[in-house]
């Protein structure tokens, strides 16, 4: 574990040396857990949002975007349950006078209970070979038991407290497991208590007549108080989909892992809304469809999992994540959730207004159920950077440091570089840029010796650099060179276009997922 540790402190600074991720405010030292994306990072950033984009609203006829405002009216927070229910359970240790989430705190110690497992495994399938049998070894070896029984207990016991909120219960069960505080190492700890999550502000000229309102703590509730207005003026027909890129914000206390949970993040949101009855079959389709989303970007199925929820949101009847392999962990990008006709309803009760759905084909008004899908584009930006990132041994014994990125999502698809900067090389290499310019996102670079420039794109992960060396200038030719395997080939100028403009476009992506 202290390895994976050691390269995600390597990731954090990459991301800030190459341009990628820098802490906001820098120069006053930063403000918690709030980051701001380089000139990279915001390249890489709109190449991730256009695939997710793209692959909701030009592959789905019935799945149409808007961009709902960040300020909303106070009512619908309440409506939606926020201003209530959307808190968290903290709990401080007295002597590091550090604070925690009391959930996180029991999830880490299932973890470690999972761990203990998993290494028992390990050494029996070292030990055993090919005649191991891992169902049999599980369900017979008695520290698997052991393990699995505490493992089991301390679910089943945290499952019931989440699901009541039972603030003493959780503090009990941080108590009998012997949770310790990292910092401290003590368990003196004080009791559970709830905090919430919205940032507020005053709106209006003066305080007399101001009134509170909130930062969105996320994009959802722009889609539900505008479907009746997109269902209309769209004139769509049940089953449909509204889809939303924005930022939400909320305040969280234990913000940490770099830009895997912070203050102030991105969204990519779609609810769907389909007729009652049928949403556990959408629900099934949508898992389906957003994990071949992930997967079709080639980091591996094995780097993925579902991870259905124990407790369910009050106005959920299914839910789960898609979690990915992070350097600390499987971690949830995504979450999918059967919303039922929960927040449709509220909005119709505390607004006064009918916002049923007229379906022609029965003759009838009814309230849409909803399947939402909802993934942090930061989250996903991390995935992306923890499994794109490596320090490779050449054969030399030298050794790169190289980002493996899916050449649709790269900030740069194309280095040009003149060998030299004298005989017209510069120039004609700018004429190749020129020209490539207008289809996808192309560097100049002539400074330092080649070996260096192909080390700096290979570090901000750049699919393909160009050569122009004196052979251009006769036959037209330029060197090629592939990031990944370092092959370098010779290629008519004539040809550059479709040979790269094939692997780097958002369409290339698309295309595999039909």
């Amino acid at each position: 574990m202290a390895q994976q540790e050691d390269v995600f402190k390597k990731i954090v600074s990459h991301c800030k040396e190459y341009g990628f991720v820098f802490p906001s405010s820098d120069i006053y030292d930063g403000l918690g857990a709030v980051y701001d994306y380089g000139q990279n990072g915001v390249e890489m950033k709109n190449n991730i949002k256009q695939y997710w984009w793209q692959s909701m609203v030009l592959l789905h006829d019935n799945i149409v975007g808007i961009d709902s405002s960040i300020f909303m009216h106070p009512t619908i927070w309440k409506a939606s349950g926020h201003v209530d229910a959307f808190n968290d359970p903290l709990i401080d240790n007295r002597d590091s006078k550090k604070r925690y989430r009391a959930d996180v705190l029991i999830e880490e110690q299932m973890a470690k209970y999972e761990d203990k497992i998993a290494k028992e495994i390990a050494k029996a399938k070292k030990k055993f070979g090919d005649s191991f049998d891992e169902k049999q070894f599980r369900e017979t070896n008695p520290r698997v038991l052991e393990n699995q029984k505490k493992f089991d207990d301390l679910h089943a016991r945290y499952s019931e407290a989440m699901n009541k909120m039972d603030l003493e219960m959780l503090k009990q069960i941080i108590l009998d497991e012997g949770i310790v505080c990292p910092i401290s190492g003590t368990r003196n700890w004080t009791d559970v208590r709830q905090f919430n999550l919205m940032f507020s502000t005053e709106m209006g000229a003066s305080a007399d007549n101001s009134m509170k309102i909130y930062l969105r703590p996320e994009t959802a509730q722009g889609i539900f108080v505008n479907y009746l207005n997109v269902q209309k003026t769209g004139r769509m027909k049940i089953p449909f989909g509204i889809a939303q890129i924005g930022k939400a914000f909320r305040n969280e206390i234990v913000a940490r892992q770099f830009i895997f949970r912070m203050r102030e993040f991105e969204q990519m949101e779609m609810q769907f809304f389909i007729k009652p009855g049928t949403e556990l079959d959408w629900f099934a389709k949508w898992k389906e469809t957003r994990m071949k989303w992930h997967q079709n970007l080639g980091f591996g199925a094995e780097n993925y999992r579902f991870h259905d929820h124990d407790k369910l949101a009050h106005y959920a009847n299914a839910a789960t994540d898609i979690e990915f392999r992070m350097p600390f962990g499987f971690k949830e990008v995504e979450g999918i959730h059967s919303r039922t006709n929960f927040d449709l309803s509220q909005h119709e009760k505390f607004s006064g207004k009918q916002i049923k759905y007229f379906d022609p084909e029965l003759n009838e008004s009814y309230t849409p159920y909803v399947i939402e899908t909802s993934i942090g584009v930061d989250r996903m930006f991390l995935s992306i950077m923890c499994h794109s990132y490596e320090e490779e041994k050449l054969e030399n014994g030298e050794t790169r440091t190289v980002l493996h990125l899916p050449a649709a999502l790269a900030p740069v698809k194309l280095a040009v570089f003149p060998l030299t900067k004298k005989d017209g090389l510069p120039e004609k290499a700018q004429e190749i840029m020129n020209d490539l310019k207008f289809h996808f996102n192309c560097k100049y670079e002539e400074k330092d010796q080649i070996g260096k420039r192909y080390r700096r794109q290979d570090a901000i992960g750049t699919p393909y650099c160009v050569t122009v060396d004196h052979q251009t200038l006769e036959d037209n030719t330029v060197t090629l060179r592939e990031r990944d395997s370092m092959e370098q080939r010779r290629v008519n100028i004539n040809e550059l276009r479709g040979i790269i403009e094939d692997q780097v476009t958002i369409t290339s992506l698309l295309k595999k997922l039909q």
